[in-house]
């Protein structure tokens, strides 16, 4: 069980964050759980849908990131949408998600979803009220549509504290590879902090049903995090291990006639490795 230390500022416990060795060798195991999860569900046809949401910088991207690094792409696919276009903003407000549901044998990783309607849009005045109170009363629905016929749809909420969100905004801030994360919709997150909690605590009131429960996942240790929420997924699926066939190496052919055309006729990219390794003498 990890460990855990009251804070004197806030009066909260603050958990123990997982050793980096520990935490690599549990994130290896459940990856090929989850590569035999793959396997199952290629194999019996089943479909699983797997709904992200939390506030921005929670750790969405990067669990799902850990989750497929080890699966085919023609099997477990990675659904993140931009901003709907004009005609999108026209159909009925799930048609555009549902283009993007698994077929028979594929998982869907939702980097956000359908919930949108419950977070950013209603905060931000991007839908009406109307429109608001539709999708609460609608998404239950939806979603039972969706595990009526067979779906196996699992909704997860990462949860970061204000103070952790902000430190992430900053390491962000300088980061050449991170900075493309920030936008200013995220900027504007900060200052409206109480505003999201209160659509989030309407949201679950709605859509937290028996059926499609919402599963909450303390994202404020990105390691913890990462593996309390893979590992939850793969004890909600019954799931079995595939027996793959057995693949036999066969021996190097003996070399015929065949010669290879001359190095010059070929266009190579330049070595830029050897550049860095510089002169070996």
């Amino acid at each position: 069980m990890g460990t855990t230390k009251t804070t004197a500022k806030s009066g909260k416990h603050k958990k123990a964050k997982i050793p980096k060795k520990v935490y690599a060798a549990e994130l290896f195991r459940l990856q090929t759980e989850l590569v035999k999860l793959q396997e199952w569900v290629r194999a019996t046809g089943a479909r699983v849908v797997v709904v992200f949401e939390g506030r921005d910088a929670a750790g969405k991207g990067g669990t799902i990131k850990r989750i497929t690094e080890y699966l085919s792409p023609r099997v477990a696919r990675i659904a993140a949408l931009p901003a709907p276009s004009d005609r999108e903003r026209g159909q009925w407000y799930y048609q555009r998600y549902i283009e993007h549901l698994p077929a028979r044998g594929e998982i869907v990783l939702f980097d956000r979803s359908w919930y949108n309607r419950a977070g950013v849009e209603k905060v931000m005045e991007f839908c009406t009220p109307a429109e608001h109170m539709l999708f609460l009363r609608q998404t239950p629905i939806f979603e039972q549509m969706l595990i009526d016929d067979g779906v196996l749809l699992r909704k997860y909420w990462f949860s970061v504290s204000d103070d952790e969100q902000l430190r992430r905004f900053r390491s962000r801030l300088n980061d050449p590879v991170r900075q493309w994360k920030l936008s200013p919709m995220d900027l504007e997150s900060i200052y409206r902090w109480e505003e999201y909690s209160r659509a989030k605590d309407e949201m679950m009131v709605h859509t937290d049903t028996p059926m499609s429960p919402w599963f909450i996942v303390e994202s404020d240790i990105k390691r913890n995090a990462r593996l309390n929420m893979i590992a939850h997924l793969l004890s909600t699926i019954d799931y079995d291990e595939v027996d793959l066939p057995t693949v036999d190496l066969p021996d190097r052919p003996i070399v015929g006639n065949y010669r290879r055309p001359a190095r010059e006729l070929s266009t190579y990219v330049p070595d830029h490795a050897a550049a860095l390794i510089g002169d070996p003498e």
